[in-house]
């Protein structure tokens, strides 16, 4: 399964700007301590957040079905970037039978893209317990 998303940066500065309690709802204290290391820490927020979008499509989830702070945009050494999933991000991604997945990051002054890929024995867009398939 794949998931994309494309944010606009100064969209998104604004935003941190108007709402700056927001970066707590959506990042983890890693994700906000990363992004605060940097000169324009707006640009690599509206990354992580492009992420956890397109993990959320990959997944098939939309708003509420997972927190934002269920998934987790991580860096491994040598700074390839990857996702740490917890909560109803994690079940979910179990009950589709999600082992891994691949993370690209990119971004400008003015947009950030995100593209994710899940890998395993995938049944696409697996139900929630809640889901009624009928």
């Amino acid at each position: 399964m794949i998931g994309i998303d494309i944010v606009d940066v100064p969209r998104f500065r604004a935003l941190l700007a108007r709402r700056p309690r927001i970066a707590e709802r959506l990042f983890t204290p890693a994700e906000r301590e990363y992004a605060e290391t940097r000169a324009d820490p707006a640009e690599r927020l509206a990354a992580r957040f492009a992420a956890k979008e397109a993990v959320m499509k990959a997944l098939g989830a939309g708003f509420g079905d997972v927190a934002f702070k269920d998934m987790e945009v991580v860096r491994a050494p040598g700074g390839k970037p990857g996702v740490r999933l917890s909560g109803h991000a994690a079940a979910r991604a179990q009950r589709a039978g999600v082992t891994g997945w691949h993370l690209s990051l990119s971004h400008t002054a003015t947009s950030a893209v995100a593209v994710a890929v899940a890998t395993g024995s995938i049944v696409p867009y697996a139900e929630s317990p809640t889901d009624d398939p009928s």
